[in-house]
């Protein structure tokens, strides 16, 4: 059985153990993570242990990761939300193929995490950070509603140099309602 969170072109599904050999290898492939993200080298035995005990990731936080997969089942990327208690906020982020980048499956995604965030979370408000040179995750976030509140100077270590951030947010209020009409289905093997 298999819970997706359906969207017109992608689908959202809970990171299972079956995935963890596709994520090491997205996770030690460079061009994954592009030119405006840390570059995290993670082993699968490493990758297995956080999947095994979630909480080795940080402390008072609540991490929930999601493969975005095509409506043919093709595995083109992730999204994650992360709930740092005791604070009303929640935090996403997103990582898809090189192959599949701007095709629109990026704002799809957030939006789809967005629409299931607030309709089944107590948050006021749900963020996101983007490297202030990343013009593509930029309109990846204002597609999906977000607004831009400043810039966050020197806050990330990149490729040797210091690099500046801006924090994008989007309020409950501001939401209203779903955009994409999100719902959860259960897949079955059986009719």
């Amino acid at each position: 059985m298999s819970d997706l969170l359906e969207g017109k072109n992608v689908d959202l599904r809970i990171l299972e153990r079956d995935d963890i050999d596709l994520l090491a290898d997205w996770f030690n492939d460079l061009d994954f993570w592009g030119e405006y993200v840390f570059m995290e080298q993670i082993s699968k035995s490493e990758r297995i242990r956080y999947f095994d005990n979630p909480s080795n990731l940080a402390i008072l936080t609540e991490i929930k990761q999601f493969i975005v997969q095509k409506k043919n089942g093709t595995k083109i990327g992730f999204v994650f939300h992360r709930f740092s208690l005791p604070y009303k906020w929640i935090e996403i982020g997103y990582f898809l193929v090189p192959g599949e980048r701007g095709k629109g499956y990026g704002a799809e995604a957030a939006q789809l995490m967005i629409d299931y965030l607030f309709l089944s979370k107590d948050v006021a408000r749900v963020q996101a950070y983007t490297d202030v040179r990343n013009k593509a995750s930029q309109r990846v976030l204002e597609k999906a509603g977000f607004q831009k509140e400043g810039t966050m100077r020197k806050c990330d270590f990149n490729r040797g140099k210091l690099t500046d951030w801006h924090l994008y947010s989007i309020l409950r209020e501001e939401w209203k309602e779903p955009k994409i009409l999100t719902k959860t289905t259960s897949k079955s093997k059986h009719k």
